[in-house]
């Protein structure tokens, strides 16, 4: 690949582009196509996940084309425009105006007698990021059939998924924000004190019972019920901010922000704490506008980032003044480190113990678990790994998944 085919694959999709190409091609057969439905199949094809030509066919049927009569024209275009084979017309039909021969131009269109351009008869098109582009000649037809169309559709944060978190600058890390968005994390359900209406609940409800009488003349025909409520546990996210978690540090801060703490979601937001040689809350911070904002108001809080690590004396101060005081009883805890430790593992051990005795779920998210030698043996992470109820690597996009089910299970 060449320096300009390399700029290309890491430019993002130009989602807008593509649509408004497409949109002017179907206006120019005759399609009544405006900015509304270029706008709309735009919409579309950012909402789906579009990874070839089908998928983009898909979303261009259902938001350009509004009658049937209007559907020849339509794959008429599609095929010259993307290389798929066009289907075969109805018996008798006329031959469609743009199939006509007419004078070519210089650039390879075709032009009627009002000046107007048409779409060229022969070769194909391949859709790219400034628009749709005649494809090469046809002796690399066979080539180019086995390479999606529409790959620069695809979101260039697809092709970060597998990478280290370490390995991404921070514009890729921003790209990762849409795939982010697309997670869910649940957590357990814990019961509540209170109590709700239930068909099925086992709890009678003597005063639901009687206001149902009054209605069948003092009959009490049918008993109601109640069951208790739920509601999700909390969720407790220590993370550690030294310099060798820095890089994962700041993308897991960004899932938690994209999960549950990004002002569209308007879900229970997570306790968040930082730590290196200290402990900081930075709940606040994860109502930011953006996630670029909250990193920054995060840095801003937090005066040790990238510092050294004091992952028990850190945990000991959380316990002191906020997990044993009510913040971890009953929650699901994750702590985000790599488990190097700096000051005496035996502490450690003792704070993730007294941890254990008030959370419902401790769950560690260690990097250097990737590699399928690890073995906790010594350091830190060997006193914390028997309080822990379930360990992930999290390095990744596509290790996020282990994450979000271990935060889930019950």
């Amino acid at each position: 690949m060449t320096d300009d085919g390399a700029v290309a694959a890491r430019r993002p999709p130009d989602v807008a582009g593509l649509a408004a190409g497409l949109g002017a091609a179907m206006h120019a057969a005759g399609l009544p196509v405006g900015p509304d439905r270029c706008e709309r199949l735009a919409r579309a094809v950012t909402v789906m996940p579009v990874r070839s030509v089908a998928d983009l066919h898909a979303c261009a049927l259902a938001t350009l084309v509004s009658d049937p009569g209007q559907v020849a024209t339509f794959e008429r275009v599609f095929a010259a425009l993307f290389g798929t084979p066009a289907p075969p017309a109805p018996p008798g039909a006329a031959p469609h105006p743009a199939a006509r021969q007419r004078p070519a131009d210089p650039g390879g269109q075709r032009a009627d007698g009002d000046g107007r351009t048409r779409l060229p008869e022969s070769g194909r098109w391949l859709a790219t990021a400034d628009g749709p582009r005649p494809a090469p000649a046809a002796d690399g037809d066979d080539t180019l059939r086995e390479v999606p169309a529409i790959r620069q559709v695809a979101s260039a944060a697809e092709r970060l998924r597998g990478r280290d978190f370490t390995e991404l600058s921070a514009a890729e890390l921003r790209q990762l924000v849409t795939l982010m968005r697309e997670m869910t994390m649940a957590v357990p359900q814990r019961r509540t004190r209170r109590h709700r209406d239930a068909r099925n609940g086992k709890r009678p409800d003597l005063r639901g019972t009687l206001r149902r009488a009054r209605r069948s003349g003092g009959e009490a025909i049918r008993i109601a019920r109640r069951a208790p409520r739920t509601r999700p546990r909390r969720l407790v996210v220590l993370c550690d901010i030294s310099g060798s978690m820095e890089p994962y540090a700041r993308a897991l801060l960004m899932l938690l922000y994209c999960l549950s703490g990004g002002p569209s979601r308007g879900g229970p937001r997570p306790e968040v704490f930082s730590f290196a040689t200290r402990l900081t809350r930075l709940t606040q911070a994860l109502a930011a506008a953006s996630p670029d904002t909250m990193l920054a108001k995060a840095g801003e809080a937090a005066p040790d980032w990238s510092g050294g690590t004091r992952i028990g004396a850190s945990i000991k101060q959380f316990n002191d003044r906020y997990g044993c005081r009510g913040m971890a009883r009953g929650a699901v805890v994750l702590i985000i480190s790599d488990g190097w430790e700096t000051g005496d593992p035996a502490l450690l051990g003792a704070q993730m113990a007294r941890l254990s005795r008030v959370a419902h779920r401790i769950v560690w998210a260690n990097p250097r678990t990737q590699s399928p030698r690890y073995s906790p043996e010594v350091g830190g992470m060997a006193a914390a790994w028997p309080y822990c109820d379930a360990v992930v690597s999290a390095h990744s996009i596509d290790a996020l998944d282990d994450l979000l089910t271990a935060l889930g299970a019950r």
